[in-house]
């Protein structure tokens, strides 16, 4: 029975993911505008869910500090030499159809929401009411979240249908993180230690060498002021949520 809503628990999260299917509702002019929007709220809620989420998390987890930060440096080096291959694959004489950070964000997302199921089912593997209070947890800090991140994919050059498409598909390794979590809670510690470093890094990566450069771009001195406050406005809620943690 805690299995069955272990599961349960981790697809709903799942279903965030699709939060933007509201934007098939809005016209492409205006989309456009959101969309930047969206890419500076994203940049701040990685950063924010880097320093304030995964790092202390694993710190928690484990007292070998330079372990920890080791971890980080491996997730940020990943993310690079990962960027590097894509590029070289998929883009060609400096053009990409779709640009490569849509899918180190897709990666990345995919890699923090198996964090989340492992959570998940570790929790209810404990207790069922646990179990609910970590889903809502983990619900608060999603919600924002997977809106940014479903900005980034739209921003860089995926359709509106395959930006839903992959968030989903991104997002259900939670349901495969709440079954490794619920059966093996106990042998995924160390684990635990290491692929929440990892992840930090890699949305270190993504947020300061791909989103950051993109709010640059942007020379309107009044939606630049709008980009900032939106970046810190990210910032400020993942705070917020980690104190509600």
């Amino acid at each position: 029975m805690s299995l069955l809503q272990a599961v349960t628990a981790s697809f709903l999260v799942s279903i965030i993911s699709l939060v933007g299917i509201f934007t098939l509702l809005v016209k492409e002019k205006l989309l456009h505008k959101i969309l930047i929007i969206l890419v500076a709220f994203s940049a701040g809620s990685l950063i924010g869910s880097a320093f304030l989420h995964l790092i202390p998390e694993a710190i928690e987890r484990s007292q070998h500090y330079h372990f920890i930060f080791i971890c980080v440096l491996i997730g940020f080096t990943f993310f690079f030499l990962l960027e590097k291959g894509l590029y070289w694959r998929h883009c060609h004489d400096g053009h990409c159809e779709v640009h490569i950070f849509s899918y180190l964000n897709l990666f990345g997302d995919a890699a923090h929401n198996f964090i989340d199921g492992l959570i998940i089912g570790g929790s209810f593997f404990v207790n069922p009411s646990i179990g609910w209070l970590t889903t809502l947890t983990v619900l608060t800090h999603e919600i924002p979240q997977e809106l940014g991140d479903f900005g980034v994919l739209l921003y860089g050059g995926l359709s509106k249908y395959k930006a839903l498409l992959y968030n989903f598909f991104s997002a259900l390794t939670a349901v495969l993180g709440t079954l490794l979590g619920f059966f093996f809670s106990a042998g995924f510690a160390v684990f635990g230690s290491f692929i929440l470093p990892f992840t930090a890094g890699g949305f270190i990566y993504i947020a300061a060498s791909d989103l950051i450069p993109e709010l640059h771009e942007v020379t309107d001195k009044k939606q630049s002021l709008l980009t900032m406050l939106v970046f810190c406005a990210g910032l400020a809620l993942m705070h917020a949520l980690a104190l509600g943690e």
